[in-house]
């Protein structure tokens, strides 16, 4: 009895072990989707962490302005690109990059006074992307810290801090009892140093600015931001996350429904029904093209279908119908041609649906479907700009929440056509040559 049962099991341990689906299915699917997730959130080590991307439009000229914007742009955690107001908004609008940080004509300078006196304090635009609201969190505070350092460092011991030092003691005098005594010997003291050491205090000033901006002397930052949150149209209401969702599970379920066309079409063959039509007066190619077509309407209407749930339920909004549709009829010929070529390259149905199904998931996963792209590091960023999924998701996405219009949509669109129009053509060379 146990010569007979270790048998049994030895048996399935070799034709398990023999089965490339399973051990693909089982064993590196896994693999792959767990160290996916675990380097988006942060689990690639610090050599590999992403950096967030910030437009930066420098309006002020100002040597402490400069020196605020090389802080800035030196911060590891940030990829600070220069634009003029115009391709910020119209960068954010597009949800790259996330966050634009706008410093007006004069910013060191009244910054500088509002440390000091209580004139108001100077304004910083930050425009940012509403589906990134802690990226517009963690940008502030690199933002407060460069600000406090430069600023502090120029109030200690720079020209303008000298310049501001000298107007606020000269004012004092000018009026008399009624100026404020505390403020008078800080701005004296402040003068002392200047004058003894103004070297040494602009140099040792900077690394100590950001224990001063919260330290006990309660110095808060000497300025305040206002945060506009860009879409593509006054309509929409700012992100909503059911629009992103709804795009990536409908991309997701309808490659599948274009999976399981292409392993119809493997069974059809197996059980003769192809050989019985090109009996009939037709060609292979129109048979293959007759069948995508069907696949690309049914593809089209699910996802016009599944969003149509999701404008009546869920407040979906849709910004351009012809954009939207654009994009349904594009994806529509995707899933054909995606499904054309698991029929062409899958030698049978069993093995055809393991590896279209890591296939599928695999591109659903980099086409921000589970996790948005705008989260990925962003070497994988670039990596996916050549992933159809990608385009499918971005200009649904273009087109709901952030309210573009069918220019916007536009690239995606063509990306999906094209990548249709390649996995039908190979789909096609492929089924000639068996």
């Amino acid at each position: 009895m146990s010569t007979a049962f270790l048998a049994l099991v030895r048996k399935d341990l070799i034709l398990y072990l023999s089965d490339r689906r399973a051990l693909l299915m089982h064993l590196v699917l896994p693999i792959v989707i767990a160290a996916f997730f675990g380097s988006v959130f942060g689990g690639a080590g610090k050599g590999t962490k992403g950096t967030i991307d910030v437009a930066l439009v420098q309006q002020d000229t100002s040597e402490p302005g400069a020196r605020i914007a090389a802080g800035l742009k030196a911060d590891p955690n940030l990829h600070v690109t220069d634009m003029d107001l115009a391709a910020a908004e119209s960068a954010v609008r597009k949800g790259s990059p996330a966050v634009a940080v706008v410093l007006p004509a004069g910013f060191a300078e009244a910054a500088g006074k509002a440390m000091f006196t209580p004139a108001g304090k100077p304004q910083v635009r930050l425009l940012y992307d509403p589906s990134q609201p802690a990226v517009l969190a963690m940008v502030k505070g690199m933002l407060t810290q460069q600000v406090m350092q430069v600023v502090g460092s120029e109030m200690m011991g720079g020209r303008m801090g000298r310049k501001l030092v000298d107007e606020g003691l000269a004012r004092m005098e000018t009026d008399g009892a009624s100026s404020n005594a505390a403020l008078r010997d800080v701005l004296t003291a402040v003068h002392k140093l200047q004058t003894q050491q103004p070297q040494a205090a602009h140099a040792k000033a900077a690394p100590d600015a950001k224990d001063d901006g919260a330290g006990a002397g309660g110095l808060s930052a000497p300025f305040t931001t206002h945060d506009e949150s860009l879409s593509g149209a006054t309509v929409m209401e700012g992100y909503n996350p059911y629009a992103h969702a709804f795009a990536g599970m409908g991309v997701q379920f309808i490659l599948f429904m274009g999976m399981n066309m292409g392993i119809g079409m493997l069974l059809a063959q197996r059980e003769g029904i192809w050989n019985r039509l090109l009996a009939a007066p037709v060609s292979m190619p129109l048979v293959v093209l007759a069948r995508a077509t069907s696949a690309a309407i049914i593809g089209t209407c699910l996802l016009c279908a599944v969003f149509a749930v999701g404008v009546l339920a869920f407040g979906v909004r849709v910004s351009s119908v012809p954009g939207f549709l654009g994009m349904a009829i594009g994806f529509g010929a995707l899933t054909a041609g995606y499904g054309l070529l698991v029929a062409a390259f899958g030698k049978t149905p069993e093995a055809a649906r393991g590896i279209a199904m890591f296939a599928t998931l695999i591109l659903v996963m980099l086409g921000g479907a589970w996790v948005p792209s705008f989260m990925f590091p962003g070497w994988v960023q670039q990596l996916t700009l050549v992933v159809p999924t990608r385009w499918a998701i971005s200009g649904l996405d273009a087109v709901t929440w952030r309210g573009l219009d069918f220019a916007a949509a536009l690239p995606a669109i063509a990306a999906q056509a094209a990548f249709a129009a390649v996995f039908i053509a190979l789909a096609v060379w492929k089924f000639r040559r068996t």
